[in-house]
């Protein structure tokens, strides 16, 4: 017989998983702002509350932007720019950054994850040169979030490229480049002494991008109907268990991948670029990453995941396409109706 005692026990058991479920299953959006038409901080935070976005990940530590997210209850990626890594592998700078810009906010705005460096890599020509700052800036951070004792409250991290890997197909011999290795597996021995998840940018547009006369549309747009040869049924998944692979074999056994950008252009021209292609994937993707279908090598797991991007972005630098990776038009217009 079940006591009174028993009944509570179980319900606030049920009531701590139900929450972690949903906390697992969250969507979150990346606010980029490279447009000289977007809205400003404020009505960007509002937005993401009317839309019930309850992610989001910014790009650099600007106070407009951290003043808004005051209250709002809104979890944080913040990203320190990479060209910010040399100056904080000086302890004392590091320090400083986290005190300016994490603690002086850290008890009314959610942070969750500190990503310092995007996407860098020995093998990535542009980024290259930041290369040896990424260790020491993020063990000095790491110390600074200790010495604050927010350790427990915010992860500190990186976040890589699907670039840094090689053998891909099928997943499970995925391995990080020769020319990585040697960079990545501190990285990840930091990682798991911290217990902190890795970010990953997942893009099946650019992998299908590279090959399409390979790569099936409906297989990067969730839409294929039976598995490949490897057993998956898509290429978001395939990309990320490559990750999860490479990360095992570089010694990151049970360190979780959090998918810090994924998204598909609508404009721009080029290969599979379309609104009709744009508005399939996010809304497949946003599907997908909220069922606890996980992938064949993370099975029954809800995937954590950051779409890219919150707006269009008119003065991004790069090829047409990256200025039309927006969920939302800058007059604060959904595109694609999406539901987060």
């Amino acid at each position: 017989m079940m006591t009174t005692l028993s009944v509570f026990v179980l319900a606030g058991m049920l009531i701590l998983t139900c929450l972690e479920i949903i906390e697992a299953q969250s969507i979150g959006v990346c606010y980029g702002r490279n447009g000289n038409n977007l809205p400003s901080a404020q009505d960007v935070v509002n937005l993401y509350k009317a839309n019930d976005i309850t992610n989001m990940r910014v790009y650099d530590p600007i106070p407009e932007t951290l003043t808004a997210l005051k209250e709002s209850n809104i979890g944080i990626i913040l990203d320190v720019p990479n060209e910010n890594l040399q100056a904080l592998t000086d302890p004392q700078a590091a320090t400083d950054w986290v005190n300016a810009n994490i603690m002086s906010y850290s008890s009314n705005v959610k942070f969750k994850y500190i990503s310092v460096g995007n996407e860098i890599s020995p093998g990535n020509v542009a980024k290259a040169k930041f290369a040896p700052f990424l260790l020491p800036a993020l063990q000095n951070v790491q110390q600074a979030i200790t010495t604050f004792h927010l350790q427990d409250q915010v992860k500190v991290t990186t976040s890589i490229e699907t670039g840094m890997l090689t053998s891909t197909y099928p997943p499970s011999h995925s391995v990080f480049r020769n020319d990585a290795i040697s960079f990545i597996k501190p990285i990840i021995e930091f990682l798991k002494q911290n217990q902190s998840p890795l970010l990953a940018n997942i893009y099946p547009y650019y992998g299908y991008k590279a090959n399409p006369d390979r790569i099936p549309l409906p297989y990067a747009l969730f839409t294929q109907q039976k598995p490949d040869p490897s057993g998956y049924q898509n290429l978001f998944d395939a990309m990320l268990d490559a990750v999860y692979y490479a990360v095992e074999k570089a010694g990151g056994d049970n360190i979780e991948i959090v998918v810090a950008e994924s998204g598909w252009p609508s404009d721009g021209g080029g290969v599979g670029v379309s609104m009709d292609n744009a508005a399939t994937y996010y809304r497949n993707l946003i599907s997908h990453v909220k069922s606890t279908s996980g992938t064949i090598h993370k099975p029954g797991k809800a995937i954590e995941t950051y779409l890219f991007a919150m707006f269009d972005e008119n003065v991004k630098i790069g090829g047409e396409t990256e200025k039309h990776f927006g969920v939302f038009y800058p007059d604060k217009t959904q595109k694609y109706n999406l539901t987060f």
